[in-house]
Order: C-alpha cells, then structure tokens, then sequence
C-alpha cells in the first residue's frame, strides 16, 4: 500500500501520527510525507527565508528515521486557502502524483486556518483527483483513497473512531519529532509548551483509551465511497 500523510506544517505529522506511520512503514508500506506549508512564519527571531531552509531540512530528517520520501507544497504559513481553485488543483496533482491507497490529514475542526484549510482542501482533492477533465501535469487516479483525519492538538473536539497501538513505535515517533529542533523552542517561547512533553502525555492519554501504553487516535471519513476504500492495514 502507498500511504500519503498530508500536514499544514513541518512537524504536525510527526506531533499526530508519526507512530502509526513509523508502524506501517516497519510493516512494509510506502509511506510519504507532505507538509503543505513552509513553516517560514514559525519563530521570533529567525526571518522567513533562512527559517524555510531550516524547516525543509528538519523535514526531511525527520521523514529519513523512517526512510520515507518527503515533499512540500511550498505555500506561505498563513497562506492556504480551501475555496481558492488554484490551491485545490495543486493538492489535485499531489494526489496523483503520489497516488495513495489511503491518506491521513487533519480534522476539519482543528485549531488553526492552516490545519482547517488543509483538512478541506484534501477531502476535496481525494475525489476530484479521480476526474481526468480536472487537469494538471499528472493524469487521474483510478479510484478514491481512504481517508482518515488525525488527533487534535491536545484531543479537544476529537473522539476517535479507532485507536493504533504506537507502544513499540512511540520512541522512533518521539525520535522524528526532535529533528524539529526549531519548533521545539518555538512552541516553548510562543505557546508554553514542551512539545515533546506533550506528545508523550497525549501517547499515553489515547493509549489508557485504548487499553495499552501508548496509542494514537483517528478519525475516519465515511461519507459515500469513502467506508468502501482501503482500510488501515495495522
């Protein structure tokens, strides 16, 4: 199977989902990433062009602990938009480019624009993706890809639909989010928060829920052909 996990920003992946990732990946699946945004706008002190190199670079070591490829669609922070055709289409070809069996991304009621946009313009894609007269560079899919949406920042307005046991992959997700070394201080200076403290309460949080150490939560879409595609495979 080819999994395409699609984040607004370099390191939200790794904060919601990078066990599960790490666990289908040890399994033998293709697992790709993408972060939508730069991450340029995510720091006090470090301006936007050198911060994007930055960020490009976490990324990518971060998707290198679990030997996955990892691209970027090159938008602003701050800058995705859900109802903008231009934007739909560039999310239209990443899908086709990457061709998943299943995709992972965020809720649509997630904290930020960036995430909300996000989650919006990749349910929209999923589908359209499969129609040749939306043309891009890359031809149409042959079928719809199951979707699921990943935990919330902290679970606030999420109930999960199904748990994945990280227990034995929680280290290797811990392990990607470090690359982001510079969010880590970021989201200490902006939010108060340790973010590594953080994932591992939440870890643990889903895993009481689930009846183990640690879990991660999902959600998946079922409106019409959606319940019909591929299932998780863990």
């Amino acid at each position: 199977m080819i999994v395409l996990a699609i984040g607004a920003h370099p390191d939200d992946i790794e904060i919601s989902c990078a066990g599960t990732l790490a666990k289908l990946k040890q399994a033998g699946h293709e697992v790709v990433l993408c972060h939508v945004c730069k991450g340029d706008k995510g720091h006090y002190h470090i301006p936007p062009s050198e911060l994007t190199d930055i960020r490009r670079k976490e990324a990518e070591e971060a998707g290198g602990v679990i030997g996955s490829r990892v691209l970027t669609l090159g938008f602003g922070d701050g800058e995705v938009i859900a109802d903008n055709q231009e934007n739909r289409m560039k999310f239209i070809d990443l899908i086709r480019e990457v061709r998943p069996d299943l995709v992972i991304t965020h809720a649509p009621n997630d904290y930020m624009p960036d995430h909300i946009a996000v989650s919006h313009l990749v349910f929209y894609a999923t589908f359209f993706a499969t129609l040749p007269h939306f043309v891009t560079d890359r031809p149409a899919t042959g079928k719809v890809p199951g979707l699921y949406y990943m935990d919330n920042l902290s679970g606030l307005g999420f109930e999960p639909t199904f748990y994945v046991d990280v227990t034995d992959h929680f280290a290797t997700k811990l392990e990607m989010l470090k690359k982001h070394q510079s969010q880590l201080v970021w989201l200490k200076e902006h939010d108060g928060v340790d973010i590594v403290d953080f994932v591992d309460a939440l870890g643990k949080t889903r895993g009481i829920q689930a009846g183990c150490a640690y879990a991660e939560g999902f959600v998946q879409q079922l409106v019409w052909t959606r319940p019909n595609a591929v299932r998780f495979p863990v």
